[in-house]
């Protein structure tokens, strides 16, 4: 089977694809799509390509049925954009990097790739070439014992010139994410083969730089550190020429690969060479091939493809490893100082395609004292910590459905509730969003601390009043009455709405709603506990507590006060057990969920869920929904892919009986 592919944007990389292809067995070039018809045309020509065949729109050429397959290679920005578009048309990817602006534009292609079914692959040819595979056989046969540094830049002088690309913000310029990913990539991969894993990620990042008046990195140095010891100098730079070789020390000896990264200059023969030294000895090898660099990917790509593979065998990058290499990557940039456009809140833009068309939507519920209707599934806001990465996902919740969204005075010491605001000024949305504040958190749990505390809230969030305030803790040497009367004072300022507390025991809300019956004030009308199908059995944080008791179900039973529920999936206790050990080890799943009764809770959810069609982490969310009592549930997608796996469960409704079978309430259905 030969793989038929067009190309987007007919730049001078795509004509480097385009002569690979051409020394290629598994694939051909039909088509080609760009804006500039005088280029477009020119490019045609050069490759044959028939006029019918060479599309001025990108939607023409993706809706080709005579293309299995494109190779975008468009200016940075475009890249993610375009990689979901064509996926979403069935057509197979092969993208040049970076394969997203960020990291979580990355794990958004790498979502749509595996909803689809359809190959991708992020273009560094480099890892094709012979060459690497060869450094893998020497390090995997110890010539050089255990590798524990490289040493690898990547550098060349293109003096400034306006409009270009290299120099460009609007255009994603400089040197981290132009060929930044090269270094990156190698250093993780050899650290990988350190531990005899594909990849390995750094557990530091640290790095310096020189900025361009453009704001983009000219010139940027980098130091990574992994968890095995390994160590990265890595170097970039659009200014200045560099040492652009690679070597790998062991305590054995060393690798020095003369060119790592375009072996031939792009036109062949693309000759390697590789000196070993071990001990006091060093030879040199030589790796011969007629064919230009390009070819091996091509070959590569269109060999996975047409073997039904949805990625490339190894040595070339997986969807996981080019996931960490940008997100190494954003540390990277981070550290020098480089904020792209898209991390701007004037010009973050909204990233198409992440969600499939007609994506089911969240119900949305009434809760008393709230003016406009709330989504049952609320999504925390503490793990965002740049908007460019904030927006990919409450983007994708927006159109979802989902319009609440929690936050915290002390999530990420104040940024990630500065991050949600600039998305919300961004996107215009302050009056449709319902926001959840949290304050008072423990040690500054006192009632003068709550205002203080709420003003620089809502400073940061950019809003003027929240609909729900909630205490993020409580403190019993404080009166009930005490926090009732403060809360009560900034309802009627117009800071808040409704309030409540979270981490509150029975006994406590009931001391604050008798005393604010009394007084005829506004009582609690929420409580932010735990509340999952699995019962907590070691508090996930201190001071955390559980509404999943006899006593506090009770009182929920009894109206009034409606429930949010934090960790109402169990930190992802019932996903498959591949998938639920990405959290640390003393708040992991097991560890504060894992009890027998728990591991037949999720026997029972798996036992369901394949009766329903869904996933036993479907089941747990929808437990939580289908409470005899207002329930609703805090969930904590990181990803538009997560969003949708956790849809399906706003849906279900399960019976009483089901609800009272699945916590052990009855034995059988």
């Amino acid at each position: 089977m030969t793989i038929r592919w067009g190309i987007i944007g007919p730049g001078a990389i795509a004509h480097n694809y385009a002569d690979g292809l051409a020394q290629a067995t598994a694939g051909k070039l039909v088509a080609i799509a760009g804006r500039d018809a005088a280029r477009r045309d020119a490019f045609g020509q050069a490759y044959a390509i028939p006029a019918a065949k060479r599309y001025a729109t990108y939607a023409a050429i993706m809706a080709d049925p005579e293309v299995d397959a494109l190779y975008i290679s468009t200016p940075h920005p475009w890249h993610a954009e375009l990689s979901i578009q064509a996926m979403r048309a069935g057509k197979h990817v092969l993208c040049e990097k970076p394969a997203g602006m960020n990291a979580a534009e990355v794990t958004a292609v790498t979502e749509v790739a595996a909803q689809t079914g359809r190959f991708f692959m992020e273009a560094f040819m480099y890892r094709c070439h012979p060459q690497i595979a060869r450094v893998l056989e020497i390090i995997a046969a110890g010539e050089i014992g255990t590798p524990h540094h490289i040493r690898t830049q990547f550098g060349f002088n293109a003096p400034y010139q306006p409009g270009s690309r290299l120099y460009e913000m609007a255009l994603g310029g400089g040197g981290i994410l132009d060929v930044g990913g090269y270094p990156v990539s190698l250093a993780r991969l050899i650290a990988g083969a350190a531990i005899g894993a594909p990849f390995d990620n750094p557990v530091s990042v640290k790095g310096t730089g020189v900025l361009a008046d453009t704001g983009v990195d000219a010139v940027a140095h980098g130091l990574l550190t992994f968890a095995s010891g390994f160590i990265a100098e890595i170097a970039v730079a659009v200014c200045r020429n560099m040492d652009n070789r690679a070597i790998i020390s062991g305590p054995k000896g060393q690798i020095v690969i003369d060119d790592p990264w375009v072996p031939g200059r792009n036109v062949g023969p693309s000759d390697a060479t590789l000196h070993i030294t071990v001990g006091q000895e060093t030879r040199t090898e030589t790796l011969r091939d007629a064919r230009m660099l390009f070819a091996f990917e091509a070959e590569h790509v269109s060999k996975a493809i047409a073997d039904g593979l949805t990625q490339a065998p190894a040595p070339a990058p997986s969807l996981a490893d080019s996931i960490g290499n940008t997100e190494t990557l954003d540390k990277w940039r981070a550290e020098v100082g480089y904020k792209t456009f898209a991390e701007t809140l004037t010009t973050n833009r909204i990233l198409p395609g992440v969600m499939p068309k007609g994506v089911a939507q969240i119900p949305k519920v009434t809760l008393a004292g709230v003016a406009q209707p709330v989504s049952q599934l609320i999504i925390g806001c503490d793990n965002r910590n740049t908007l460019a990465e904030g927006a990919i996902v409450w983007d994708a919740w927006a159109e979802a459905g989902g319009n609440a969204f929690d936050t915290g005075f002390v999530y990420g010491a104040g940024l990630h509730e500065k991050v949600l605001g600039e998305w919300i000024a961004a996107r215009g949305v302050a009056k449709e969003v319902v926001v959840i504040a949290k304050g008072a958190h423990t040690p500054y749990c006192t009632p003068r601390a709550i205002e203080a505390q709420l003003d620089i809230s809502l400073d940061r969030l950019g809003l003027s009043q929240v609909p729900i305030y909630i205490m993020h803790r409580d403190n019993p040497q404080v009166p009930a009455a005490e926090f009732v009367d403060a809360l009560n004072a900034l309802k009627a300022a117009g800071k808040i709405g409704i309030f409540g507390g979270s981490n509150w025991s029975p006994a406590r809300l009931a001391e604050a709603n008798a005393y604010a019956k009394a007084q005829g004030a506004e009582p609690f009308r929420i409580l932010n506990n735990n509340l999952s199908l699995a019962v907590m059995q070691k508090p996930v944080w201190a001071g955390c507590v559980t509404a999943n008791t006899p006593e506090s179900l009770a009182q929920l039973r009894q109206g009034g006060v409606a429930h949010l529920s934090w960790s109402s999936q169990a930190r992802g206790y019932f996903l498959p057990e591949a998938l639920r050990h990405r959290l640390p080890a003393d708040t992991a799943p097991e560890t504060c969920f894992g009890s027998p009764d728990n591991a037949e809770r999720r026997r029972r959810a798996e036992v369901l869920a394949a009766e329903k069609g869904v996933t036993a982490h479907n089941i747990a969310t929808a437990w939580v929904l289908c409470q005899s009592f207002q329930s609703l549930a805090l969930v904590g997608p990181r990803s538009p892919g997560e969003i949708l796996s956790t849809l399906p469960g706003v849906a279900l409704k399960l019976s009483v009986a089901e609800v009272l079978w699945l916590n052990l309430e009855q034995d059988a259905l």
